[in-house]
C-alpha cells in the first residue's frame, strides 16, 4: 500500500502544478465550509440572534469544541471510506482517487494564478484593477492602497499561504494521505471562518483557532526552512542569508505564532519590508513590520514571491517523496 501512496502523493502534487483547481468542479473546501456554517447555526445560532450575549463563555467554548469534532471527523472519514472502497476495487482506481484528492488539497497553482492577476494589472498600469484583484485574496480594505500597497498585500498572501495552502497540507498528505490531509484542511477552514477575536467568535472560535495553531506549528517552520533553501537554490534575485536573518528576528512579529514564519523569510529573501498597519472594514489595525526596507516594494516582487513559494513546494514534494521511498525500502 505504501508504494501506491507514494505514487498518488507525488502525482497529486504534479497535477496541482498543472491544473490547480478547475473552477467548474465544486471544491471539497466549499462543502466543508457549508457544513461549518450549518453547524455554527445549530450550535450557536444565527449571527443576528447574538447568542454570544446570552450564552456563558464556557458554554460557547464547549460548543466551539463540539464544532471542531463534528467537522474534523467526517472530513477524515469520508476520504478514508472512499479510498478504501476504490483500493479494494483496483489499485489503479485507488491511486487515481488519491491523486485527485491530493491535488485538491494543494493550492500552489491557484495561489500563483490569483496573485499573478494582481501582477498583470499592475504591470499594465491598472491600479484599480490591481486593487480589485487583490481584494479577492486578502481580507483587508484595498480601495485606498497605492501600487506598493497592492503589491505588498499580494506578496504577503503568497508568503503566508506557502505554508497554509501548500506545504502544510502536503506534509499532512505525506504522513497520512488524503485522510489526514483533509482533516488538516477542515481545521484550516474552520479557523478562517470562526477563528476571530471579535464579539461573536471570541469564545466560540477558541477551539478552532488553537487547534489550527497546533496543527500549523511544525508545518509553518518547515515551510520557512524550505523557503530559505529555495532562496539559496534560486540565486541572484534571492538572498538566503538575509532570509535566515530576518526569519530569526521577525518570525514572531504577528498575532499568530505561525503566520510570520514564512512572511519573514520572504521579506528577507527579497530585501523588502512587509506587514505593518492595515485597514479592515474601515478600522486601522496596528501591526509590527516584518523585514527591512532595503528597497521599495515593486510589482515584480509578486512574481518573485511566487517563484520562491513554488520552488519551496517542489523541494518539499521531492524531499517527502524520497523520505517515503526510503521508508518503503527499509
Amino acid at each position: 500500500m505504501l508504494r501506491y501512496h507514494i505514487i498518488g502523493f507525488f502525482l497529486g502534487f504534479v497535477l496541482d502544478q498543472l491544473i490547480g483547481d478547475p473552477y467548474p468542479i465544486p471544491h471539497p473546501v466549499v462543502w466543508i465550509g457549508r457544513w461549518i456554517a450549518f453547524l455554527e447555526v445549530k450550535l450557536f445560532g444565527k449571527k443576528e440572534e447574538k447568542r454570544e450575549q446570552s450564552m456563558p463563555p464556557q458554554r460557547q467554548q464547549l460548543a466551539g469544541a463540539l464544532l471542531v469534532i463534528l467537522v474534523v471527523l467526517p472530513s477524515a472519514l469520508i476520504p478514508a471510506g472512499l479510498l478504501l472502497l476504490l483500493y479494494q476495487i483496483h489499485p489503479a482506481a485507488g491511486i487515481a482517487l488519491e491523486t485527485w484528492m491530493t491535488c485538491q488539497l494543494l493550492a500552489a497553482k491557484s495561489l500563483r494564478v490569483e496573485s499573478m492577476k494582481v501582477y498583470d494589472a499592475l504591470a499594465g498600469g491598472d491600479l484599480a484593477g490591481g486593487r480589485k484583484a487583490v481584494s479577492m485574496i486578502v481580507g483587508r480594505d484595498t480601495q485606498s492602497l497605492d501600487e506598493a500597497g497592492v503589491a505588498r498585500a499580494a506578496i504577503e498572501t503568497v508568503a503566508e499561504n506557502a505554508s497554509d495552502g501548500v506545504i502544510a497540507p502536503m506534509l499532512a498528505a505525506c504522513i497520512g494521505g488524503p485522510v489526514l490531509g483533509w482533516a488538516y484542511k477542515a481545521v484550516n477552514t474552520m479557523d478562517s471562518m470562526v477563528g476571530y477575536h471579535n464579539d461573536r467568535y471570541e469564545h466560540f472560535g477558541t477551539a478552532a483557532a488553537r487547534f489550527d495553531d497546533i496543527c500549523n506549528f511544525i508545518p509553518a517552520r518547515l515551510s520557512a526552512l524550505l523557503m530559505i533553501l529555495a532562496a539559496g537554490v534560486l540565486g541572484p534575485d534571492f538572498n538566503a542569508a538575509n532570509a535566515y536573518r530576518i526569519f530569526r528576528r521577525d518570525r514572531y512579529n504577528h498575532k499568530s505564532p505561525n503566520s510570520a514564519q514564512t512572511e519573514s523569510v520572504c521579506a528577507g529573501a527579497l530585501g523588502i519590508r512587509l506587514a505593518g498597519d492595515a485597514s479592515y472594514f474601515g478600522k486601522v489595525v496596528r501591526k509590527p513590520y516584518i523585514g527591512d526596507a532595503d528597497r521599495d516594494v515593486e510589482y515584480e516582487d509578486i512574481r518573485r514571491a511566487n517563484t520562491l513559494m513554488n520552488t519551496a513546494a517542489w523541494l518539499g514534494a521531492v524531499i517527502m517523496t524520497v523520505a517515503l521511498t526510503i521508508i518503503m525500502i527499509l
